[in-house]
């Protein structure tokens, strides 16, 4: 009989502590549809599954803002025995890149003994020395650490005319953390949670900063503070062409904040009665409307709702619908299905928008413009659902806000190094981390030359390889070149290449309290023309 044949120490083994290293290692046999293999485990050899982080690491290394952005950082230990500061970012740079949201999830990477050293690590911290890494860290000194080098990363892009986003997105919360509280929260009424107030570069996809508050400071007047200090700081010449935003920011204290400084804004508007009877005004006249792109047509005029202390422009667009509709849709708060019938037949078979603005371009430019806005929005997908804005949360608010910077920081960085490899759209993380991210990675040293092999996995891999060379290629030469390159900026012709789809291949505008750069002399010619090849077909 079977339970003969087995003994006790067969069915109930002694523990774990009896197993030898060999039996451990030992070759397993098993069966599977292509014939008997042998499986065996190897734990000591230099593997890493993200071998193409080479080029990253050369990437950061040629930038010359990642060893200052870790020598500044103002984590201070006092024990021997405590990580160093490159140790720390170095695993929160390798958790962020590899789409972690969560500080156990920094245990994955323990094992990756090949990426640690492309970084100038000794090793991949645990999830609780990287959690407490800036506990005692004043909220104050790291916000001036963090702004600081987010800025060093942007600046040279702030000379060249830009749009500046700005909106806030709900975090949910599911523990007592500092600032959990209940707030608007779409998507999980009566959850706490944290609000992040977000600028950005339109379209570069470059995160200006962040701002982490409490769950119910949503509104706008919550996101002018930080806004204005934050503008208050650049000079007049990296100031944006003008700010754009949803209807949270179409209000008496944002606008006349902005023409206080001169500053030009495009915003949307609540649908309230002043506003809806500028609607049903406009819409009795069925002619003259503008073509404003993309099935809206537009109307311009000036309104002074209650609270404004002056009339403005605004501009009303229609779009009509593909079925009449006489109520509105479930949720659908930012559209206007006008309830006036009788004085507006045709009401039912449009839908409308009303923007305010201190712009003066046609009606069709500043209708593509707000269109635009929404790219904004995938901004937050990407960065909450691909890049770990929705986790790493901490009790204290602070380190919740440390980290948020960090993500923002390296997402920028990462940006930035996928643009290289494809200049003429954005690729977001679950595209960008397959292709210039994952593959095997092997090391073997001899005669004091480290070699990574790398086998990559994805269907496009002789193009990735290809492509990745191309990019190597650049950042060494303009290594070799550094010194001469000075008077250009190193990081700026780095941006230059990046987002060469912008700017027509040309380089960015050198600030204007510098002189202006000579002719880059005895460099290579072919460098200020050079564009890897697209990844995209």
């Amino acid at each position: 009989m079977l339970h003969n044949r087995l003994l006790p120490s067969d069915v109930h083994p002694e523990g774990e502590g009896t197993l030898s290293t060999e039996n451990r290692a030992s070759p397993v046999t098993i069966d599977t549809f292509g014939g008997s293999v042998k499986v065996t485990w190897d734990n000591e050899a230099p593997m890493t599954p993200f071998g193409q982080m080479a080029f990253f690491a050369q990437f950061l290394k040629t930038s010359g803002l990642y060893s200052p952005w870790v020598a500044d950082c103002p984590i201070v230990y006092e024990s021997p025995n405590a990580p160093t500061k490159a140790d720390v970012l170095g695993t929160a740079l390798l958790s962020v890149v590899a789409g972690h949201w969560r500080y156990a999830h920094a245990s994955a990477i323990r094992c990756d003994t090949v990426s640690p050293t492309l970084l100038g690590m000794r090793k991949v911290v645990s999830e609780d020395s990287l959690r407490r890494a800036f506990q005692d860290v004043a909220p104050a000194q790291a916000a001036a650490w963090q702004a600081a080098y987010l800025r060093k990363t942007y600046e040279p892009l702030l000379f060249e005319p830009y749009i500046m986003d700005m909106d806030a997105t709900v975090k949910p919360l599911y523990g007592k953390q500092q600032g959990a509280v209940v707030g608007y929260n779409p998507a999980k009424p009566g959850r706490p949670s944290h609000v992040f107030h977000t600028y950005f570069i339109a379209n570069l996809r470059i995160v200006l900063d962040v701002e982490v508050q409490p769950g119910n400071q949503t509104a706008a007047c919550h996101t002018q503070p930080g806004l204005w200090n934050f503008l208050a700081n650049l000079p007049r010449a990296a100031w944006p062409a003008f700010l754009r935003g949803d209807i949270a920011f179409g209000n008496e204290s944002m606008m006349s904040s902005c023409e206080e400084r001169l500053l030009d804004y495009l915003f949307k508007i609540r649908m309230t009665r002043n506003a809806k009877e500028l609607i049903k005004m406009v819409s009795c006249d069925d002619q003259s409307w503008a073509d404003a792109g993309k099935g809206w047509e537009g109307k311009e005029g000036r309104l002074r709702l209650k609270g404004w202390t002056k009339a403005r422009r605004v501009i009303v667009l229609r779009r009509r619908l593909a079925e009449p509709r006489r109520k509105p849709r479930k949720n659908a708060k930012n559209a206007c299905f006008l309830p006036f019938l009788d004085a507006v037949p045709l009401a039912e078979r449009y839908e409308y928008a009303i923007l305010v603005t201190s712009k003066t371009d046609p009606i069709h430019v500043l209708a593509q413009f707000y269109r635009d806005r929404g790219d904004a929005e995938n901004n937050f997908d990407e960065l909450k659902n691909q890049w770990g804005w929705g986790g790493f949360t901490t009790q204290d608010i602070a380190r919740t806000q440390i980290m948020a910077r960090v993500t923002a920081q390296v997402y920028n960085w990462w940006t930035i190094f996928a643009r290289l490899a494809v200049p003429d759209k954005h690729i977001e993380g679950t595209t960008s981390r397959p292709l210039l991210l994952h593959s095997i990675g092997r090391t073997t040293s001899h005669s004091g030359q480290t070699t990574i092999h790398l086998t990559s996995m994805h269907a496009k891999r002789d193009r990735v390889q290809h492509v990745l060379t191309s990019i190597g290629g650049l950042l060494r030469t303009i290594s070799e070149y550094a010194e001469q390159l000075a008077n250009v900026g190193v990081w700026r012709l780095i941006l230059s290449r990046a987002f060469g789809w912008f700017l027509h291949g040309r380089l960015l505008r050198a600030p204007p309290f510098l002189n202006p750069s000579p002719p880059v002399s005895n460099g290579p010619p072919e460098l200020p023309g050079f564009m890897p090849p697209l990844l995209t077909g």
